[in-house]
């Protein structure tokens, strides 16, 4: 039975596809880098057909794949049966032929360091057609280090040497060295990246950001990048090269995923996994996956399920594997229909039924909404961004005991409590879903129904956390969002948090004071004269 060439194999003739096809035929002992047999054979037919030609061998030393190349390079295959993960390499060592006298180039070592291979090998071949130096290289475990070593020029006679006992000395190494970098049990180690065409500054302000999402996702941040450029690569963000290098830098520091600033493309994923053997998210993915964790109503299930499900359904081409966690799915309609549109169609029909039981959780809204008007009271609701101390101050001014943390997205279910005035005046207050810049749009479609209660209001509290250098801005994004909501016309309060931990002497801004008042929600006594301008204004 004959078993696949890899690679470019147009314009060869029959006897010579057939002696490629023998390549997998033979047998090296697991310690020799290759037979100097099998090495003459690659030499011979590389030379005829004038293109590299390549092997992967196991640690068994069993041809595992065979690669047509072109003149000047191979495109190695993937291999999804030989995983390199944290503090281990491949398991798979790659001997290929070079036409002239060229040592290691640039694209195997890249390929090297980012496969995470055991070995790498040039067999140059000479003008006459035989076998000319050989150039072999392997990884660095050392950090601090360059990612590889490229060893010195040896001949076809040297390949019979001990090269497993360095591989898995190498191995060792990385393995004693990842255990040192490895995070608690359920993290990950990430490695945050992104591009700007515009103010670098705010493009750090934005991975500062990134950074407190993964801190709240209980990911650990091992290095950040970010790449000034004039227009993003459509195709890898930062471009090929430039990835090539950040992505075995992370590596190097023990990294198990790549973060993207930004929400990719489905062409941008595709192109990102199929170039690296990590995990790789957006920041849209991480969002919604701090959504996912932090969701504990019917209702907020539900509406992160549909937004994460609006997001990966025109990222499905990059999934290959069954969507089995997707309850009520319906199985496919025949042995023809492609696993592909099997999990499109079952996305689809998960995606209907949360928008009936969403509507359905409307109606319900507009009930209990009817039943306030009736008692006619006044509703305020609590806007900001996120960890700004919204529901802190609900907890303090209604002495309740809703779930606030210090971090991002702590309460996305909205909570709603009653509030006394001195004078006998009786309020409903309401906590919401905290806001940050650039919410994905599908989280702002799913959560629309929640955000239509801000519509209701007569008033809104705007929380604002002075100690956040960033506070002006975050002010920005939240105004934003409410104008794009149509809710900019409704009466705002600012509440200026925090003020225990900020520079008074730097909120110097008489217009925003008068505004609104400053106020420390863990202490009651600092919100006596917001409950004054409050029952004013009711």
């Amino acid at each position: 039975m004959k078993r696949l060439i890899y690679g470019t194999t147009d314009g060869l003739r029959n006897t010579q596809l057939d002696r490629i096809q023998d390549l997998y035929t033979h047998k090296c002992p697991p310690e020799f880098i290759l037979t100097r047999e099998m090495a003459e054979e690659m030499v011979a037919i590389s030379h005829e057909i004038r293109r590299q030609i390549g092997i992967l061998l196991d640690r068994n030393g069993k041809v595992i794949c065979v690669i047509a190349g072109e003149p000047h390079r191979i495109v190695i295959p993937v291999t999804s049966d030989y995983m390199a993960g944290p503090g281990r390499l491949k398991g798979l060592r790659l001997v290929h032929t070079h036409l002239t006298d060229e040592p290691l180039t640039r694209d195997d070592l890249t390929d090297l360091a980012l496969l995470r291979l055991d070995y790498i090998t040039a067999l140059c071949i000479t003008p006459k057609g035989t076998p000319g130096p050989v150039y072999s290289g392997h990884i660095l475990p050392d950090p601090e280090a360059e990612p590889y070593e490229v060893l010195k020029g040896r001949t076809v006679a040297d390949l019979e040497i001990d090269c497993q006992t360095t591989i898995l000395a190498l191995e060792s190494e990385l393995s004693r060295l990842n255990s040192r970098h490895r995070p608690d049990t359920g993290r990950e180690n990430a490695f945050l990246i992104n591009a700007t065409t515009g103010d670098p500054k705010e493009a750090w302000v934005s991975m500062d950001e990134l950074k407190e999402l993964c801190k709240t996702s209980h990911i650990k941040v091992i290095d950040t990048a970010i790449q000034r450029r004039r227009k993003i690569d459509p195709k890898f963000v930062v471009g090929k090269g430039k990835l090539a290098d950040l992505i075995i830098k992370a590596i190097q520091n023990y990294a198990t995923m790549l973060v993207f600033d930004r929400e990719l493309s489905p062409s941008q994923i595709r192109s990102i996994t199929d170039f690296v053997e990590m995990k790789v998210i957006d920041r849209t993915q991480l969002i919604l996956d701090i959504f996912a964790k932090q969701a504990k109503s019917r209702e907020g299930k539900f509406q992160v399920e549909l937004a994460q499900l609006e997001y990966l359904l025109p990222r499905l081409i990059t999934k290959n594997t069954a969507m089995s966690r997707l309850a009520g799915g319906i199985g496919g309609r025949g042995p023809g229909e492609t696993k592909l549109e099997v999990n499109r169609r079952r996305v689809r029909d998960r995606v209907a039924r949360l928008k009936k039981e969403i509507t359905k959780i409307r109606k319900q809204r507009k009930q209990q909404k009817a039943r306030r008007k009736r008692k006619n009271l006044p509703i305020i609701s609590i806007v900001g961004y996120t960890n700004a101390g919204k529901s802190t101050l609900l907890n303090t001014l209604t002495q309740s005991n809703i779930i606030a943390a210090n971090r991002l997205f702590a309460t996305l279910d909205p909570s709603s409590r009653r509030l006394r005035f001195p004078r006998d005046k009786e309020v409903i207050i309401t906590d919401t879903v905290g806001f940050i810049q650039n919410l994905p749009k599908e989280l702002m479609e799913a959560f629309h129904a929640t955000l239509e209660e801000l519509a209701e209001a007569d008033i809104i509290l705007h929380v604002i956390d002075i100690s956040n250098p960033r506070y002006m801005q975050q002010k920005e994004s939240v105004e934003q969002l409410l104008k794009k909501l149509d809710l900019d016309n409704i009466p705002t309060l600012y509440v200026f948090n925090k003020m225990d931990r900020a520079d008074l002497n730097d909120f110097d801004n008489p217009w925003l004071l008068k505004q609104g008042t400053l106020v420390s929600a863990l202490e009651k006594k600092s919100l006596a004269p917001l409950v004054d301008k409050l029952e004013a204004m009711i």
